[in-house]
């Protein structure tokens, strides 16, 4: 197990001391940072996704919504 060492300020300690009090504050961090890592992960993940998304919107050719309807009452006969 590896052991992390950073300081935060005397007020935020003191949050957490009462917040958590009686319980395995180790855990709790370890908790918490997952929580923090997995979240910065999706968010990075739907970023690319939304990147993707606009770049290939960006190569498809513009369609007006007259051929739009006329595509679908052609799929529909």
């Amino acid at each position: 197990m590896a052991t992390v060492n950073f300081s935060v300020p005397d007020e935020i300690k003191e949050l957490f001391n009462a917040a958590f009090a009686g319980k395995n504050r180790s855990a709790v961090i370890a908790g918490l940072m997952r929580e923090a890592a997995e979240r910065e992960l999706a968010l990075r993940r739907r970023r690319e996704a939304v990147a993707a998304i606009l770049k290939e919107r960006a190569d498809t050719p513009v369609v007006s919504t007259e051929e739009v309807l006329e595509a679908v009452q052609e799929i529909r006969r």
